[in-house]
């Protein structure tokens, strides 16, 4: 399974891939916001794709076809790594189609439900991305959109691939790869935790404390 950042910080994502461990980046209007300050977004935009040696997914911010289009060009012209970004609504779906048709990858994001999965896919979708996360937050299952929109693409040969997003801990990790997800996004914290245990730590230090028995160097 494919790993993405989802952020926008250029520090962590240098960091996360100067480790080697991601695959792209996904970036929406409020990871943006939070970083830019007085710079061009373009300019993030761009410095981002130039760190990261995978798709990085740019957002619109245009809700009619028309304007998602234009916007959409102009994202993709940035850099090669570009995946354009559009909302799962009518006009979304056919400005996919419009940027698909034109050559352009092309991430259709805010997906709630099996049947907009579906729609996604026959818009010819780079990716879709399902937010697990938020439907947990109302007391839905997440996890249970992934395992259907799976099935699904895989009944009928749809090449979209799913991009598990609002990952809110680990274990939406573990289980989108477990359901057979592309790709899933996480924020760094997220990335970082992954790494952690605690039985990893208690045996570093049993083992540094053993080799510092010993007065050796290696």
């Amino acid at each position: 399974m494919k790993i993405f950042l989802d952020t926008a910080d250029l520090d962590e994502i240098r960091r996360a891939a100067d480790a080697g461990l991601i695959d792209g980046i996904t970036t929406n209007p409020s990871l943006i916001a939070k970083v830019a300050g007085d710079r061009d977004p373009k300019e993030i935009y761009l410095e981002i794709c130039e760190i990261v040696d995978g798709p990085v997914s740019l957002e619109v911010v245009g809700v009619d076809r028309e304007t998602m289009v234009t916007e959409g060009r102009k994202l993709a012209a940035i850099h090669e790594n570009a995946v354009v970004k559009v909302p799962l609504t009518e006009d979304g779906l056919k400005a996919c189609r419009d940027l698909v048709s034109e050559g352009f990858k092309v991430n259709v994001t805010l997906c709630f439900s099996v049947s907009q999965a579906l729609l996604a896919a026959k818009a010819g979708a780079t990716y879709v991305s399902p937010f697990v996360g938020r439907i947990d937050d109302i007391s839905g299952e997440g996890m249970d959109l992934i395992h259907q929109i799976r099935q699904v693409y895989d009944n009928y040969g749809y090449e979209t691939e799913i991009l598990a997003a609002s990952i809110r801990h680990p274990v939406h990790v573990v289980e989108a790869m477990q359901i057979g997800a592309d790709c899933c996004t996480i924020p760094p914290k997220v990335l970082w935790q992954l790494s952690k245990h605690p039985l990893t730590d208690r045996g570093l230090e049993s083992f540094l404390a053993d080799w510092e028995k010993l007065g050796a160097e290696i």
